[in-house]
């Protein structure tokens, strides 16, 4: 994150002055050279970040009503998760709306419509000041209980069976989850965990790095976090090792719901590191 260069016209002095004045004016221009936010930068990490307005649960319930699994997807058996970037502007639009490694087409544009559609964000502050964020959002689709493949015949209501002979198992039954895996006291008592848990590397620390590693896991039927990996850009000087080890003693989920059974759900979430 780089300085403003507006304290650059306060180079700009009179020659003729008191020495009280010429005291006053570099008191003035200490202040003013303090570290300013720059008009147009975009920041990963900040003192506040961008809400949505609704709150956090009020962002996801949207998704959650609005989000549509394509047909063509469902019926090629598609799924995954779909990272949706995006920047939050000072005036709380979004905007540069984009997928950061496509997945399946169909899917890619769900996503993006979704996102695209969302409601308006409370903007990001830093060093007093509004400032452009950017955020990324994990969009899942999944296929619980082996859903998937082409749609079947139906007659008079009735699916129809394929005949004796014929190539392929019949099409299962197309269906999605009911309900998201979520922390248990929502996503911001879990965010709340990771920033009280976390440990900055010192290498990281020395070498001022900073910034947010994607982190993908399963949460299972019990709501245990597994196959804990890394799903983006590495940052190195110990924070992949450190978000890798975030996740994997975090507390347990609530697990994915179908039919009021659990089911298991992949999940891709960012810890950030700000020093």
């Amino acid at each position: 994150m780089l300085p403003s260069v507006r304290q650059l016209m306060l180079l700009l002095a009179l020659s003729a002055v008191s020495l009280p004045a010429v005291q006053a004016q570099k008191k003035t221009k200490a202040k003013l050279k303090a570290p300013k936010v720059q008009a147009d930068a975009i920041y990963d990490a900040v003192q506040k970040p961008a809400v949505p307005i609704g709150g956090v649960q009020g962002y996801a319930d949207y998704l959650e009503k609005n989000q549509q699994y394509p047909t063509k997807a469902l019926q090629s058996g598609h799924e995954g998760t779909v990272n949706v970037t995006f920047v939050v502007e000072k005036t709380g639009v979004i905007s540069n709306v984009a997928v950061l490694q496509a997945t399946e087409p169909e899917l890619d544009a769900e996503a993006l419509r979704l996102i695209r559609g969302g409601p308006k964000w409370t903007p990001a502050e830093h060093r007093g000041g509004k400032v452009r964020q950017r955020v990324t959002i994990p969009i899942s689709y999944h296929l619980p209980l082996g859903a998937g493949g082409p749609a079947p015949a139906v007659v008079d209501g009735q699916p129809v069976k394929p005949a004796v002979g014929t190539t392929g198992a019949p099409a299962p039954t197309l269906v999605t989850a009911e309900q998201p895996a979520r922390p248990v006291g929502g996503t911001e008592v879990f965010f709340e965990w990771i920033q009280k848990n976390q440990k900055y590397p010192n290498l990281a620390r020395q070498r001022k790095v900073e910034g947010r590693v994607p982190v993908e896991f399963v949460i299972q039927k019990d709501g245990s976090l597994t196959d804990v990996k890394l799903a983006g850009k590495r940052l190195g000087s110990g924070l992949d090792e450190e978000a890798l080890r975030l996740i994997k003693s975090a507390p347990k989920w609530l697990p994915a719901q179908f039919q009021g059974q659990p089911v298991k759900q992949k999940m891709v979430l960012p810890v950030i590191f700000q020093l």
